[in-house]
């Protein structure tokens, strides 16, 4: 088998965190992969020279021209820095010159101050989301500000994030804010990104968590009758996503898939945006909840790679009749629209009326897509000291851990390949994905956290 290289030759430094950081959106057309050649696959037929010592070097020299140029730039006064967004993608990337992006921010927002009709919408988020990941307490004053004339629910709720990350005591302030800005935001169909910033704003969300129904109910379930027979992933996270969770593969026959020494299969799975802002906002955290899966491809964006990704869909994204894989059946039947009641239809009885376990249909509304279970060509080292390394975040997707050799990019080791290959082991390449935080414990997930639920979903599947 020929060894598939992939070495982009675009670096898009458009809007922060959608190509650059991992950005999971796939540009057609792609190659997409049967079950048969996952099984084929070994770790020798792949190689990305982006992640050799030179490739990354030359991405690296690209990305701190961009910082320099738009450093330059940031000295002209009462005029946008059209180059900051490009820079604070870099920044981000790479985890370098936080000095520069803390100018870029707060520049930026005294002139979302002075004239916020002149900055576009993806540079308002752009800039939000930095000051929300980097710079909140630097930002706070100016983003209190800005709330009093942001209009669009999604940049409104990002900056309420980011004040309450700075101000824990602001809930009451932002809640008023929300009421008299967007005076209908509760009426229906209420705003996706409103109605999850306001559960936010007035739950007690360690309480909550406390009350998760049963993990055994969730793992054992077959996702809806029409879902039977089907594999499942479970990405199991932490409420806290800078830190690692863990994903397992249940078969179509309900059994959890096995290593060839017996062993439960596990890898270590993180669903942590770099932006680590809340699920429901463009390049987010992984949301928690259900997602359909369609098949296996090869993104043409660099910083995934070219190990096979999993097709994840949230509810909206993928059509009730693709969620569920009826598809082909269904071409004669009117469309069915989508509910919160037909996606709760998919979960356990005990799951319906979990709100948490909610979020993924509220991306869904909120837009939220391409949002895969993929590999990574990032160099880990950018992160070295971080809760989540060696881990590599994304821009909302699932990613699994890959090492790559820095003389020629050829892959050594790939948790992405061997999560596919779990999943289509029974040459099915359709099924689900589960997102489930266990808890808020400051520490990764294992497999003694989850091990007596799996037992206990199991021994149902026997009975």
């Amino acid at each position: 088998m020929n060894k598939i290289y992939f070495n982009s030759v675009y670096f898009v430094l458009s809007i922060f965190l959608v190509a650059l950081v991992a950005g999971c959106a796939s540009v057609a057309p792609e190659k997409r992969h049967t079950p048969a050649e996952i099984a084929a696959y070994r770790v020798e037929n792949f190689a990305a020279p982006i992640t050799s010592t030179e490739g990354e070097l030359a991405e690296r020299n690209s990305a701190i021209e961009k910082i320099r140029t738009a450093m330059a730039a940031s000295n002209a006064e009462n005029n946008l820095n059209l180059d900051a967004p490009d820079a604070l993608s870099a920044i981000a990337l790479f985890n370098t010159e936080q000095d520069a992006g803390r100018r870029l921010v707060l520049n930026a927002l005294a002139e979302f101050e002075r004239n916020l009709s002149q900055a576009s919408i993806e540079y308002q988020r752009t800039v939000i989301a930095a000051a929300y990941t980097y710079y909140a307490s630097e930002s706070v004053s100016a983003l209190k500000r800005l709330l009093e004339k942001l209009s669009t629910p999604r940049e409104f709720a990002m900056a309420s994030y980011a004040v309450l990350k700075a101000d824990k005591n602001a809930k009451a302030e932002l809640k008023a804010t929300l009421a008299r800005r967007f005076p209908d935001w509760a009426s229906e169909p209420r705003e996706p990104r409103l109605r999850a910033l306001e559960r936010v704003l007035t739950t007690d969300a360690a309480a909550e968590l406390a009350q998760r129904p049963p993990l055994a109910d969730l793992l054992a379930a077959p996702i809806r009758k029409i879902g039977g027979g089907l594999p499942v992933i479970y990405s199991f996270q932490r409420k806290d996503r800078q830190r690692f969770g863990l994903a397992m593969v249940r078969s179509p026959g309900g059994q959890f898939v096995r290593n060839a020494d017996g062993s439960y299969f596990n890898i270590p799975h993180l669903a942590n945006a770099l932006t680590n802002l809340p699920g429901t906002i463009t390049n987010g955290n992984t949301p928690q909840g259900l997602f359909t899966i369609i098949g296996a491809g090869t993104a043409t964006n660099k910083w995934i790679g070219p190990t096979p990704y999993l097709h994840s869909k949230v509810p909206i994204e993928a059509a009730v009749a693709e969620y569920e894989h009826t598809e082909l059946t269904n071409l004669i039947v009117a469309p069915e629209a989508w509910t919160e009641e037909r996606y709760e239809s998919f979960l356990p009885a005990s799951w319906r009326g979990y709100q948490p376990f909610k979020e993924a249909f509220l991306a869904g509304l909120a837009g939220r897509d391409d949002m895969l279970i993929h590999g990574t060509t990032i160099n880990s080292e950018y992160y070295r000291g971080a809760s989540f390394y060696p881990g590599t975040p994304s821009a909302g997707c699932l990613v699994a851990m890959e090492y790559w050799s820095k003389s020629d990019g050829s892959l050594q080791r790939s948790d992405q390949l061997s999560l596919a290959k779990a999943f289509t082991a029974s040459g099915i390449d359709k099924g689900y994905l589960v997102v489930v935080e266990l808890d808020d414990r400051p520490l990764g997930v294992s497999l003694a956290d989850v091990m007596p639920d799996v037992i206990a979903a199991e021994s149902r599947q026997r009975q």
